[in-house]
């Protein structure tokens, strides 16, 4: 079995956008990590969420990964976005629907919303 290391930098190369969070993209656990998943629904993002509750070595492991102390954690195209509050205000910003669009993620159109 890998080590936690390997595991996470393995999702966040495989995936453009990827939320290690509490809960699933279709079940949050926690609140912060609901909000993540609503913006980047509403943006239309497809995301891979990691369930952090599964397994305390990939919560413990991201967290030192990252060196960033709390769950969710954002990584788009393997780069470390932040939590929520850091996700919230990009995405009020327009800064987070620039940042997925130039790492090629498909969004949906506001056309569409």
């Amino acid at each position: 079995m890998a080590n936690a290391r390997e595991r996470i930098e393995k999702v966040i190369s495989e995936n453009p956008v990827v939320l290690f969070m509490k809960g699933t993209p279709q079940f949050p656990q926690c609140g912060f990590s609901g909000q993540v998943i609503q913006i980047l629904d509403y943006l239309g993002a497809p995301v891979h969420g990691v369930n952090v509750l599964e397994d305390a070595d990939i919560r413990e492991g991201v967290k030192q990964y990252a060196n960033w102390p709390t769950i969710p954690q954002l990584y788009i195209k393997g780069e470390f976005v932040g939590g929520c509050d850091i996700t919230r205000e990009m995405f009020q910003s327009g800064e987070l629907a620039a940042m997925l669009t130039e790492a090629g993620v498909p969004l949906k159109s506001p056309a569409k919303v």
